[in-house]
């Protein structure tokens, strides 16, 4: 049975990238967004973005979003549907005598302020694709990290938080070394709190591959998606599949301790969960993704999205909303079909963005199509 659904029914925009203002009615489903490029088909996708955790599909700094020559900030508010009925929620920062973003970002839900952007998860979750992620395979680990990490927060609400926590705890630590202090108390106060997030961030990871992994199994061997056979690295990884939690803590916090000289000649740490790797591998092919070709890549990646989605709508309760930016330009017909066909039986709304609408004429009747040029967004009437 599918996941009940939750769809934005109406998005408006204020001073965001483009558009100095926007108001959009919305349909359940697919949602089709066609237009020549730099329309502001993905600044859509990114104010939408804006309303879960985090910095946006961009991760881009609040001065960057709002829109040049405002002064008033950016906001992004949408009336959401959901299976206990409807929402207003919303996101934005507000503008500083310069003109330029503050640097706080501000919730409401409901009318009301929030405590942190995370309760936003309690109404909606989002998950994207861009272009920009074409390369996840070939490049940094870092940007395969922050894929993850957004694939366990839209699941798992409290992993923003414990991976803001480590990162802080390692940043104190960091400059303790570059500024050579040798307060052995403090070193480990603070290694203890390394190791406890730490070893949280890395836990919820691990949990995540082993979910997703699960889920990818049950895709048929002739899936138009090949399946992908996905592993963390890492050594607090591959220790919490081995030994409970409380001594994994304890060792990475052994571990900090005894390398101190080692991390202070690099001034950084050299272990833990910021220097560990998603590992993905086309099993059909028996290769590691990075050296599949590009259109192999791509269709792992997506075949990983889709995967997940189904797994939020299974332990959220909800499916989620997808963000799917120039998703069809690289496939051919027979794969793009298949794609619509799976994205609607996942009962989640989805945003596809292109700049050729003849790439979605196989939806015709089947979706919501809107055409984007010059900060509007108007209904296509062929629809």
């Amino acid at each position: 049975m599918s996941p009940p659904q939750v769809s934005i029914s109406k998005l408006t925009l204020t001073g965001f990238r483009n558009y100095a203002h926007l108001s959009s009615e919305l349909l359940p489903g697919l949602v089709v967004l066609t237009g020549e490029n730099g329309a502001g088909k993905t600044n859509l996708l990114e104010a939408i973005s804006f309303l879960t955790p985090g910095r946006g599909l961009r991760r881009a700094a609040y001065g960057e979003v709002a829109k040049e020559g405002t002064a008033g900030g950016f906001a992004v508010h949408a009336r959401i549907e959901t299976p206990d009925g409807e929402h207003e929620i919303g996101s934005g920062a507000g503008g500083s005598p310069g003109g330029e973003a503050d640097s706080g970002r501000k919730v409401r839900i409901d009318g009301t302020s929030a405590r942190s952007a995370e309760e936003l998860l309690d109404y909606l979750r989002v998950m994207w694709l861009t272009p920009a992620m074409d390369g996840l395979f070939t490049g940094p680990a870092a940007d395969r990290r922050r894929f993850l990490d957004r694939l366990v927060l839209t699941i798992d609400p409290a992993h923003g938080r414990r991976s803001l926590d480590f990162e802080r705890t390692m940043r104190s630590r960091n400059r303790m070394l570059t500024d050579n202090v040798r307060d052995d108390n403090w070193f480990a106060a603070i290694e203890t709190q390394m190791a406890e997030t730490g070893a949280a961030v890395a836990a919820a990871r691990r949990e995540m591959v082993r979910l997703l992994g699960a889920k990818i199994e049950l895709i048929a061997d002739d899936a138009p998606f090949p399946k992908a056979d996905i592993a963390m690295s890492g050594f607090l990884e591959d220790m919490i599949c081995q030994q409970p939690a409380v001594e994994v803590e304890e060792f990475y916090r052994s571990h900090l301790a005894r390398n101190r000289e080692r991390d202070r000649a690099a001034g950084r740490a050299l272990d833990g969960p910021h220097r560990s790797d998603l590992v993905v591998r086309h099993r059909p092919k028996a290769m590691a993704a990075e050296f599949c070709s590009t259109g192999e890549q791509k269709a792992l990646l997506v075949g990983l999205v889709i995967s997940h989605a189904r797994l939020t709508g299974e332990l959220a309760g909800m499916a989620p909303v997808l963000l799917l930016d120039e998703i069809a330009a690289h496939f051919d017909r027979s794969r793009r079909e298949a794609l619509f066909g799976i994205l609607e039986e996942l009962n989640a709304q989805v945003f596809m963005t292109g700049t050729e609408a003849a790439l979605f004429e196989d939806l015709r009747g089947r979706a919501q199509f809107f055409t984007v040029a010059n900060g509007t967004v108007t209904p296509d009437d062929a629809d």
